[in-house]
């Protein structure tokens, strides 16, 4: 088969939130790059996941001149009701004084994804869906300054023929199970991983979203969570070894009513998938010149809602390290890009294990014991009652700590 050859500064692989917030910095500050996605344009921007943004990544998106992407989406619902054992009671958890919540705004991620796509492709971007059997390449070696790498690809065309695309930088924003991270050998990452021991049922159905709610109960954790204004996301606490097959459309409603205690809304179910919960890291995130963003680099459970928000913020550090290098010619940011994220994102580790155990041990006593329970229900009482307790979890929640 034939082989054309091309090149640019950045190849960025993957063109999920990472890689199409990357492609916008870099497009607006007169930096060449190509996108590449394996899957279709319309896959992309159907594909449904969790997506509040925090203040820290809307005023990002703000200060890059990008505010249209998050632009007419409504705040977060100040008010998320709680159920324990059945008795509801509602708090008020981004109520306070200090500005950190004014920014947050609720934001579909297929809906960001899309906005991004079009300012990218408005602008000029290069972008390429349905691209096969990415595999980067030359890319060993320590130095960030070290032997130039290069992309190779197969195009959507009948043809199939090959494309090369040398580059300065290799961005992987291709996701927990991506090519890129795949791509470093074992030997130069250190993996840090932690199971919780429990997964999560997600269940995506046409039910007419109320406010978010929460239910801490003996038979575990359940969540109804608006997705849009037709569709809500129902999250039931469960073991990591069920089956989808043992939790038919029946047994879901009436576990979401047996948890929260209260008759709940029922429709058509659109999706389900288990979801183990864990954490994990990966060290360093880079590679030579090929650099790790979001969950290819590291992954947090969803309780935490900080997955979206961990990729942003990876997203801006290397950003501005690739225009000082690029523009400046001042590799200090770059050098420090691994180092810099990884302090960020074990912060963030360490409030998604707390918020995860705390929600968790709070009811189902099978994991921990009745006394982490009792410890549990203490500690989230004090989230409520305490002014201090409760500013410390505004600040993790806003993206601000």
């Amino acid at each position: 088969m034939s082989e054309t050859g091309e090149s640019t500064a950045v190849v960025i692989i993957g063109a999920g939130v990472a890689g199409l917030t990357l492609g916008n910095f870099l497009l607006r500050n007169g930096i060449g790059c190509v996108v590449l996605e394996k899957r279709s344009r319309e896959y992309v921007e159907r594909r449904q996941r969790a997506g509040t943004i925090d203040s820290r990544g809307v005023r990002m998106f703000r200060a890059w001149g990008l505010e249209e992407v998050v632009e007419n989406f409504g705040a977060p619902d100040e008010t998320i009701g709680f159920r324990m054992d059945g008795e509801g009671f509602t708090q008020d958890l981004f109520d306070d004084e200090s500005g950190d919540f004014d920014d947050m705004v609720f934001c579909p991620q297929q809906v960001l994804v899309r906005n991004l796509t079009d300012a990218f492709l408005r602008d000029g971007g290069d972008l390429r869906y349905e691209s096969v059997d990415i595999s980067p390449e030359d890319i060993d070696g320590e130095d960030i300054d070290g032997p130039r790498p290069r992309v190779r690809y197969r195009g959507a065309s009948a043809s199939g023929a090959t494309r090369v695309i040398n580059c300065d930088y290799i961005a992987g924003c291709d996701g927990y199970h991506g090519v890129s991270r795949e791509s470093i050998p074992a030997d130069a990452l250190t993996r840090y991983s932690y199971d919780y021991g429990y997964a999560w049922l997600s269940v995506l159905a046409e039910v007419t979203p109320d406010p978010a709610a929460m239910a801490i109960h003996s038979r575990g954790l359940a969540g109804i969570i608006p997705r849009g204004t037709t569709a809500s996301r129902l999250y039931l606490q469960c073991a990591p070894d069920d089956t989808l097959e043992q939790w038919p459309d029946e047994r879901v409603w009436s576990e979401l009513e047996a948890r929260f205690g209260v008759p709940v809304a029922t429709g058509p179910v659109i999706h389900k998938q288990i979801l183990p919960l864990r954490s994990v890291v990966y060290s360093p995130m880079n590679h030579g010149r090929l650099y790790l963003l979001g969950d290819a680099a590291h992954i947090v459970p969803p309780t935490s809602a900080k997955g979206i928000n961990l990729a942003l913020h990876d997203t801006e550090v290397f950003a501005r390290a690739l225009i000082a290098r690029i523009q400046k010619d001042d590799p200090a940011l770059l050098t420090d890009y691994s180092e810099t994220c990884l302090r960020h994102v074990w912060n963030y580790q360490a409030y998604a294990a707390w918020i995860t155990e705390l929600m968790h041990n709070a009811g189902d006593a099978s994991y921990e014991g009745e006394f982490r329970k009792q410890i549990a229900r203490a500690e989230l009482e004090r989230q409520f009652t305490s002014p201090t307790a409760k500013r410390l979890f505004g600040e993790f929640a806003a993206g601000v700590n």
